[in-house]
């Protein structure tokens, strides 16, 4: 459940594992920094304990560099080409022969070689910079011979196996297990993929959740009563949890950064990012406001007598208005502010206006307005539904 943010406390930090998806917690981290949110403790598993790690050391530069930069190669010992044409489903251009010939010596060689992720914990990951850190730092792994979690901090393990453990942390299915001092680990994910619980026992009280929706168990936890959880996660798809495809990582960058901004400062709007200080009165004010030929287009789109104006406002509150709600697929407990901000995102969308940028209402109400002019200029035609919605907003 989403609480009002306040700035002054000190919080928590859950990150899930998810593989390439964790560019968006980098995209959440720039923006907690920008907005000055203090992070007291970090727990994660999987990509979300290297994130965790890379928080800990305080280098979002770096950190934006290393996943600005990532490669398939950068992860697991594979050709970019190959996995690119795979991923496009480019099957004429790929050797198949070659292909098989890869696949069988991945399976014998028991999965998929990580050699590169672990060279890339060795560049990026600094031990004392983490154990000598403000922020605690906890994240997860599981322990296969005792098919058991272990929760690893960073404050009490001995330095020199943190990068180890970050990398055990990490042992998806799919790659080549290797024992660590003797023992084998699974990914941290695959059993307690969000370990909000790492936080709760150590007596944390405010808590943010970045959700990612990786491969993995969610762990069921009783979260007590005095325990707030803020929760941060994308409304639209990330992609594979290997698809490490340029694009895409800066893409979910970008997509948690707006994300984070909507939770912390309370933005409105499912697809866009607003900022409205209105009462809900004035939206009312706004649908019944319109000309009285809009109202009769809308009551007659919905086959509705519109011979009597003096009953045009009722209608539309009553019978209309629930009609657009269920076609803009709006939550059951929707409010006219809901209505008429989904009104001018379909609007939005549908217009091809930017969609990862704060708006105020004002700022996309004028934008509307100038793209459907200029494309009224161009003589442009409107599915009917959409006309009529334009014509109700402008």
């Amino acid at each position: 459940m989403n609480h009002e943010f306040d700035f002054e406390k000190e919080y928590g930090l859950v990150l899930e594992g998810g593989g390439a998806k964790g560019a968006y917690q980098i995209g959440v981290w720039k923006a907690l920094l920008e907005i000055g949110v203090k992070i007291k403790g970090v727990a994660g598993v999987s990509v979300g304990a290297l994130n965790g790690a890379l928080i800990c050391m305080g280098d979002y530069a770096g950190a934006k560099e290393l996943w600005s930069d990532i490669k398939y190669s950068t992860v697991m010992k594979v050709n970019d080409e190959i996995m690119e044409k795979l991923r496009n489903r480019n099957f004429k251009e790929i050797d198949l022969k070659e292909l098989t010939k890869d696949t069988i010596k991945i399976l014998a060689d028991g999965g998929i070689d990580i050699s590169p992720l672990k060279q890339l914990i060795n560049e990026w990951v600094d031990e004392d910079r983490i154990q000598n850190s403000e922020i605690e730092f906890i994240l997860g792994a599981f322990l296969l011979p005792k098919l058991k979690e272990v929760e690893i901090s960073a404050r009490d393990v001995d330095k020199s196996y943190l990068k180890d453990y970050l990398l055990a942390s990490s042992y998806l299915p799919a790659f080549r297990n290797e024992k660590l001092h003797g023992t084998r680990y699974l990914d941290g994910g695959m059993f307690n993929n969000v370990p909000v619980n790492m936080l709760i026992n150590r007596g944390y009280k405010d808590i943010i959740v970045v959700r990612i929706y990786g491969m993995g168990l969610e762990k069921p936890v009783k979260i007590p009563e005095d325990v707030t959880i803020i929760e941060i996660a994308p409304r639209v798809n990330l992609g594979g949890m290997l698809e490490f495809e340029s694009v895409k990582i800066k893409r979910n960058m970008k997509i948690g950064y707006y994300d984070a901004l909507r939770s912390l400062h309370s933005l409105k709007g499912k697809i866009y990012y607003l900022q409205s200080d209105h009462r809900e009165e004035f939206f009312i004010g706004k649908l019944l406001g319109v000309n009285e030929s809009v109202k009769k287009a809308l009551l007659e789109y919905y086959h509705m007598d519109a011979t009597n104006v003096k009953m045009f406002n009722r209608t539309l509150i009553s019978q209309v208005c629930p009609r657009v709600a269920l076609a803009l697929k709006l939550e059951k407990e929707w409010n006219y502010e809901d209505l008429y901000l989904g009104l001018m995102e379909f609007c939005a969308k549908n217009l091809k206006i930017q969609k990862y940028r704060v708006y105020s209402f004002e700022d996309l109400t004028r934008l509307i307005q100038e793209k459907y002019r200029t494309a009224s200029n161009k003589q442009e035609e409107f599915p009917a539904f959409l006309q009529l919605v334009l014509n109700l907003l402008i």
